[in-house]
């Protein structure tokens, strides 16, 4: 009988926005475009510098603290234009982060799940326009479906849960500090995609990287390192 290869020992839960697809700065200019034409003045700078990966909710609270609380009616009609304004422009210009096709192809041996701040809609628009989709299936964990959000480390820690990995088996890869800060604190390995080094510390125990290219070495020491420890 032949032998059956031992599961991957480690479970590889990627960011969407920022990591796996260079939706940033679209997403930056639609929040600024939206917001402004319904009364609260915002800006693509504003996103970009202070509110990466936060949660839509909480970047349209700060906003209402600064310029006036909207009505029900008008928060209802905000949120449905940045939805449709956002998937008409991921669908047309939405493109992977540079290296990242070639850096999931290299790594298929690993279970992966995509865990994001955003709306399943929009992570599979995401993987979708970009080719992405076939690495991850239907492995996409949605803050707005679990009802949790970074950088609390419970949403790292259901889709570990749903994918049957432990934590201390399971590397967060995400770009945006609520990210990073989420999967350190569920006690996860984190490697931090940092696009803005000159700007951005990496906080202490996360990895540093600045090119998806620099994944496929990381895991595999992470992988071999993990192996050892059970084995010693």
């Amino acid at each position: 009988m032949p032998e059956i290869p031992p599961p991957a020992p480690l479970c590889l839960l990627f960011d969407s926005d920022g990591t796996l697809v260079d939706s940033e700065i679209l997403l930056a200019e639609v929040m600024a475009d939206v917001l402004t034409e319904h009364g609260l003045p915002f800006t693509a700078r504003q996103y970009m510098e202070e509110f990466r990966g936060v949660r839509f909710y909480d970047i349209v609270d700060t906003q209402q603290r600064l310029h006036g609380t909207l009505s029900e009616d008008s928060l209802t009609h905000l949120e449905a234009a940045m939805r449709t304004h956002m998937q008409t422009r991921m669908e047309a210009e939405l493109v992977a982060i540079d290296g990242m096709p070639e850096t999931l192809d290299s790594l298929t041996d690993y279970p992966k799940a995509v865990v994001s701040n955003g709306p399943d809609h929009k992570i599979r628009c995401a993987m979708a326009s970009t080719g992405l989709a076939k690495h991850f299936g239907d492995q996409l964990f949605s803050a707005y479906t679990l009802g949790v959000w970074k950088p609390d480390p419970s949403l790292y820690l259901k889709a570990a849960e749903a994918m049957g990995y432990s934590p201390e088996c399971c590397v967060v890869i995400d770009d945006a500090a609520v990210g990073v800060e989420a999967g350190l604190a569920a006690g996860m390995q984190v490697i931090h995609l940092n696009h803005f080094p000159d700007e951005e510390a990496t906080p202490d125990g996360a990895i540093a990287i600045q090119h998806a290219r620099e994944l496929p070495a990381i895991i595999a020491r992470l992988a071999r390192d993990l192996v050892n420890t059970e084995t010693a």
